[in-house]
Formats: structure tokens, sequence, C-alpha cells
């Protein structure tokens, strides 16, 4: 068990990443570009440029010469990154006051952890008695697929922890080659669709959403599909205006398939999406009436608004 992953964030507690209660593991990068991103430094991987060493006030990030440095492959955005050198973050002297988010220039974060197989089930043992099952999300989890499969395959595998469920959060990008490697130790997946229309789709993303649609239709046949999810943007994502279709598409999925309707809102975003309307419990029940009215049920709607 000699993979490791690169991770921004573990929250050892959460109800809203999936059945009951949850440890969660954020991986660091993703595919997407998404405009209305709340969390920007997950999707680049430091470089190692060292721009944020001589920033940081603190003293809490250190330049790791090459030779002294762990080496790692990761596959992201379909090419393989090998790197050498990388800063080193002290979390202990850190502040958080995000000074090296500023300053760096492809504003990703160097606040990130390297973990192993093994180090990863240690922490998951240690919370093993309070948590119902653990969720795999990002930046885009399944760009660090080789780990997320050996980790669930372990905890399958183990017997203090194989009664814990195994899941994933998703932009639905993994080809379908993917989701067969990850489906004999995956117990459920949520997947965003951030837009009906390609060209809607592409524009918030960068991306297509053909994938998207490949994935859901794929993970509900195997009866894998927890959850879809939908993050209204008003007067950005076509929800609305192509709600019959969206409508008609989400009712031929699982009936036990959740349909969740989450709100956008401005923390954490930048550039043009600052500007974009922010979603109000109206704007989310309206949505929801009009899925409703079409038949479409199951529907979770968002604990808080803004």
């Amino acid at each position: 068990m000699s993979k490791h992953a690169i991770v921004s964030q573990i929250l050892p507690f959460s109800c809203v990443d999936g059945p009951g209660s949850r440890l969660v593991i954020f991986l660091q990068g993703c595919n997407y570009q998404c405009k209305n991103c709340h969390n920007p430094h997950t999707i680049s991987l430091c470089d190692a440029c060292g721009d944020c060493v001589e920033h940081c006030p603190e003293q809490a990030l250190t330049l790791m010469a090459s030779q002294d440095a762990l080496s790692y492959d990761i596959a992201l955005q379909g090419a393989v990154v090998k790197e050498k050198s990388h800063i080193v973050w002290n979390s202990s002297l850190c502040s958080q006051c995000d000074t090296c988010l500023a300053v760096c220039p492809k504003k990703s974060t160097p606040k990130t952890s390297n973990y192993t197989i093994e180090q990863m089930l240690e922490v998951i043992s240690s919370q093993r008695h309070f948590i119902d099952g653990i969720t795999v999300s990002g930046g885009e989890a399944s760009l660090q697929l080789p780990f997320v499969i050996e980790l669930f395959k372990a905890i399958k595998s183990s017997e203090h922890l194989s009664h814990l469920n195994c899941m994933i959060d998703t932009n639905g990008s993994l080809p379908p080659t993917g989701w067969h490697k990850l489906l004999p130790f995956l117990d459920g997946a949520m997947v965003d669709l951030k837009a009906w229309q390609q060209d809607t789709h592409h524009y918030i993303t960068g991306r297509d959403n053909h994938p998207v649609f490949k994935s859901i239709e794929l993970l509900a046949q195997h009866h894998k599909l927890y959850e879809v999810r939908l993050l209204h943007i008003p007067g950005i994502t076509d929800y609305d205006v192509e709600i019959n279709a969206l409508a008609t598409y989400l009712q031929q999925l699982p009936s036990d398939t959740r349909v969740k309707l989450n709100a956008f809102h401005h923390h954490g975003v930048g550039q043009v999406a600052s500007t974009w309307p922010q979603c109000t419990q109206a704007d989310i029940e309206a949505l929801a009436s009009q899925l409703t009215q079409r038949g479409v049920s199951n529907i979770a709607l968002p604990a808080l608004y803004i």
C-alpha cells in the first residue's frame, strides 16, 4: 500500500457530505475551472515556485530542495505531473492568514499534506466509532483515482473499518473505465450536474458535460448513484429554462436517488462570479416546486442559505 495522495483538508465529522456522520477527505487538484468555485485554491497543484515562502508572515512555509523532497506522481488533467521539490507547510506556525494564496501566481495553496494509505487509515481508524462512513471529495477526487481505489479497498478488507461505507463526491468527469475500477469498492457517488445545456456547462466550468451524463447513467445502472447535485445560480445556470428536459431526465433515475438543490453564494468566489446574483431561499423553492410539479421526487433543499 505505497500509494499516497495530496490532501488539502480532512474533516473528522460532517453531516452534509453523504448519509449519516462522515469523515471527509478533500483531495487537491481539479480538472474543471469553474467560475463559481467556492474553493478555487483547491484547483491547481502547487508547483513549488517558492513565491509564497518569503511572504509568509509566520515563516510557516519552507521550500524543500529536490534532493530531499518526496517524489510522487499524480494524474491531473490528463497528464502525469512528477514533482521533486515542494513546499513544506508547518501547520503549527500557520495563522491561516492566506497571504500565500494571495501571492500565488496560480492561486493555489501550499497548505497541503501528503498521506499514504497507511497514514489515512490511521486517521479514519481514530474516528471509526463516531462515523458511518467516509467521503472523498476535492478538488476532483477522481484525479487521484489509484489512491481512492486502494483506500476504499483497504477499508472494505479491514476488520475494524469494514462497517464504514465509502462514497465519492465528484464532478462526473471520470471515464467509464475509471468507474469500473472503482465500482467494486464504492458504496455511492454524489455527482454535480452544473448545467443542462453543453454551452452553459462549458461557460461555467470550461469543460463539456457529456461525460457527466455518462457517469450519472453508469452509476445509476450499477445502483451506486446516491445523489445528483444542482447548484442554482439565477440567470446563469439553465435549470429553470430547461426545466422540462431536466425533470424528464431526473425522473428516469432510480427513485431512491436524491436530487440535492444547492444555493449559489459569493463566499470564496472571485472575478466574474462575484457579480452574479446570489441564490435566495425563494429561488430554490421555486425551482423545487417546478421539479415537483413535473414528477421529480426525493428533492433535498439546502440547510442554510448564504
